[in-house]
């Protein structure tokens, strides 16, 4: 089920094993499982998406830095 949220703080994940990227500020689109969060954007002509472990996401969601629609 895919659900709506905003980046309102620092949100970042580590694409395969290179150094932590941040996700842009504003609008996502969130994918939930039982083990972790898609989370997809656009920002201007880049799309982009991250897969993060679901208890990093619940930690952003609890810090405030993701805010759920």
């Amino acid at each position: 089920m895919t659900q709506t949220a905003t980046i309102v703080g620092t949100v970042e994940f580590r694409p395969g094993d290179g150094p932590m990227m941040p996700i842009p500020q504003g609008p996502v689109d969130i994918d939930l499982n039982r083990t972790e969060a898609t989370l997809s954007w656009v920002d201007g002509e880049t799309h982009g998406a991250a897969a993060m472990p679901l208890t990093e996401f619940k930690r952003y969601v609890s810090t405030g830095a993701i805010a759920l629609a």
